[in-house]
């Protein structure tokens, strides 16, 4: 289960904000309550979750619906379900409806229309259509799954030449398109980078809790970063923030995402049910609902189709770039594929030795030259990660599946020519 870890930094890296009172309050020291991390001072100026007392002049409001949602409801005293649901009705309904609407048939009209259903002889069924999958024998949840794995292999377009071009280019427009502002957070009046690194360092561990994809979590970082980059938020709504773009991730990259009332969980239920949601819509109006954002993942895919590597490569790859999400002071001005295209050249040079090919030089438009700036912060950011303050990543790298690659030291050079 989550650690205190995340907690407790972010305490230590407040403590100074904490008046003096309240340094004994449990609810700002960031502990683990049970098995659940609620961010410490993340919350520490959250409101008090108090409903208003409605007066004669105002209307009194619904919280006990399923989805919280504020629904207004009728007069005092004659409260009536806020939600009316109309279900669609068969066709044939629908029709027997119309039909009984209209006048009834005369007997002679019956008459002839019994005559012309007559003449036209019995309906006979379709010809049955060949079917190459036949389910006629046996359960119909047996298939041959052979059909189905060469159906997915023929229609997968990230092997087809045909299509790779196009969809890199159009991965580079779309990541121009939404990229956060470098250096928002200067303008941000109540949280500082620290704070987002202990956020991220947090969406790690109920990235691993919950089992998500690696991309669910860059998505969820890249969502934050575009909010923040045009919104300002409180340190109490930090913690809100993130478990809404986690949440919103996970809907749109996962086939099975968490229910809403898990992330409230996870969050020692610091915020409801009815906040989250409201944060997430919020989100939504911000990002004008463009949540496809290419992301580093996305380019690392994109570069191994290329240049295939190791699976030993593609995890340490894969590594340092989820290093470069907790730094958003370094790694906000450059483009997710510019530190794709670092950490594979970092990645495979720490491995097997090899540097940035002329292939991938001509396919990306990105030479070795290019890519030194950022080559040299990743670098330096490998080599520090076992120090830094957040480990949650560091800690994930270390599992068999990801080959340990967490634990791989780091060349104290790299050929950049």
């Amino acid at each position: 289960m989550l650690t205190g870890a995340a907690a407790a930094s972010l305490a230590r890296e407040n403590q100074e904000n904490v008046p003096p009172g309240a340094k004994g309050d449990p609810r700002l020291a960031g502990a683990a309550l049970g098995t659940r991390v609620a961010l410490g001072l993340l919350r520490g100026n959250r409101e008090p979750l108090v409903q208003p007392q409605a007066s004669h002049s105002q209307i009194p409001w619904s919280t006990n619906d399923e989805n919280c949602l504020d629904v207004p409801l009728g007069k005092m005293g004659n409260k009536q379900p806020p939600f009316t649901i109309h279900m669609d009705e068969p066709d044939v309904t629908r029709q027997k409806k119309r039909m009984m609407s209209k006048r009834m048939p005369s007997s002679e009209e019956a008459l002839g229309l019994k005559t012309a259903v007559a003449s036209m002889g019995i309906r006979k069924p379709l010809t049955p259509i060949d079917n190459p999958m036949d389910l006629s024998f046996g359960s119909p949840s047996i298939m041959d799954m052979s059909i189905v794995q060469e159906t997915e292999q023929r229609i997968n377009v990230n092997h087809v030449p045909d299509y790779i071009e196009d969809i890199y280019k159009y991965l580079r427009e779309m990541e121009v398109k939404c990229k956060p502002k470098a250096g928002y957070m200067k303008k941000q009046p109540d949280i500082t980078n620290n704070m987002r690194a202990i956020l991220v360092d947090w969406l790690v561990e109920v990235g691993e809790e919950y089992k998500l994809q690696n991309e669910t979590l860059h998505l969820a970082v890249n969502y934050i970063d575009r909010f923040l980059s045009s919104m300002s938020v409180l340190r109490g709504k930090l913690q809100l923030l993130g478990t809404a773009a986690m949440l919103l991730a996970s809907k749109f990259e996962e086939i099975y995402p968490p229910e809403v009332a898990e992330f409230v969980y996870i969050t020692d239920d610091t915020y409801t049910k009815k906040q989250v949601l409201r944060m997430e819509h919020l989100v939504l109006k911000v990002l004008s609902f463009d949540l496809a954002a290419p992301t580093i993942n996305q380019f690392l895919s994109q570069y191994f189709l290329h240049q295939p590597a190791s699976s030993q490569v593609e995890n340490l790859a894969t590594y340092l770039g989820e290093l470069s999400l907790i730094d958003a002071e370094t790694y906000l001005k450059y483009l997710p594929s510019v530190i794709a295209a670092a950490a594979f050249h970092t990645a495979n040079y720490t491995i097997s030795g090899k540097t940035w090919t002329d292939s991938l030089a001509e396919v990306t438009g990105y030479t070795i030259e290019s890519l030194k700036p950022c080559i040299m912060d990743l670098h330096k950011t490998y080599q520090t990660a076992a120090q830094h303050t957040q480990q949650s990543i560091r800690e994930k790298y270390k599992a068999v599946k990801y080959h340990a690659v967490s634990l791989i030291d780091p060349p104290e050079t790299l050929i950049l020519s």
